[in-house]
């Protein structure tokens, strides 16, 4: 399996992604799922894949070369020539359904899912930063200012620090972090995702990108990361009162766990004396 996740904020993208693949607990292997597409100055774009890992990368080899026709006598679209972000994800999707095309047959006969998502993401001179989820249909949908981000893989247990800290004005250092404790929650909660892992920063208007890491187990500030996230929670969570089932005698309880409510009471059997409960 897997785990990646694209943030689109005001000033830039995060990218983040680990490098496990398993078919079974004895045949796991580390492949990298990000790659980048650059033409500095002119275009910036990434590319995140999961699922199944045939396909992915039949698609980052088929999408270098891809041609999306156009009609009215127009040089077919190409990631290297695509004016906007829209029109590249339209060309990522057409290499997506080419290697349907050529291999769902085989993957059906062999039943086995056409299973593929990519995050695709980065900006083109003259638009602004952009970033897709791509299906395994080939089709897309856009982040938003309400949904700042996408992710692939096993995303359950990396979802909930995003949701609480991310906004449109979080700077680009501090949605880094938030993706590594993204991250770091995941590997915690499941063995099927791994390090290393690719850690890629982009700024708006800069069409490059200076703060690209690979992050293994050795890397002192994820190390920092692991240990300080588990040590604080912790430290919240024995900061937050026990339950009380009410006030206690001198009015100290300020949050009684049993108290007046609109909802019903709970179901009960109530059992007559001799009554054999089976």
């Amino acid at each position: 399996m897997t785990y990646c996740v694209g943030i689109r904020l005001d000033q830039g993208l995060v990218f983040l992604s680990d490098s496990r693949t398993n078919a079974g607990l004895d045949a796991i292997s580390t492949f990298r799922k990000m790659i980048i597409y650059e033409r500095p100055g002119d275009r910036f774009m990434v590319m995140l894949s999961a699922g199944n890992l045939s396909i992915s990368q039949s698609v980052r080899e088929i999408l270098q070369v891809e041609k999306l026709e156009r009609g009215g006598g127009q040089e077919p679209l190409t990631i290297w020539n695509a004016p906007s972000m829209f029109d590249a994800a339209r060309v990522l999707g057409s290499a997506v359904r080419r290697v349907y095309a050529t291999d769902g047959a085989s993957f059906k006969a062999a039943g086995i899912d056409f299973n593929a998502s990519m995050i695709f993401g980065g900006q083109i001179a003259g638009e602004a930063m952009r970033l897709f989820l791509v299906y395994s249909a080939g089709n897309f949908i856009e982040a938003t200012r309400e949904t700042l981000f996408f992710q692939v893989g096993e995303s359950k247990y990396g979802k909930p620090i995003l949701d609480r800290v991310l906004t449109p004005a979080t700077e680009l250092a501090e949605a880094a972090k938030c993706a590594l404790v993204s991250m770091d929650s995941t590997l915690k909660s499941n063995l099927s995702v791994g390090l290393p892992l690719d850690l890629l920063v982009y700024r708006e208007g800069t069409f490059q990108s200076e703060q690209h890491v690979c992050i293994d187990e050795h890397n002192p500030y994820f190390q920092m990361i692991r240990s300080t996230w588990g040590q604080r929670l912790r430290e919240v969570f024995e900061g937050i009162e026990d339950p009380q089932w009410q006030p206690d005698a001198a009015g100290t309880g300020q949050h009684p766990l049993l108290a007046s409510s609109a909802r019903y009471e709970p179901m009960r059997k109530i059992g007559h004396p001799g009554e054999k409960i089976v």
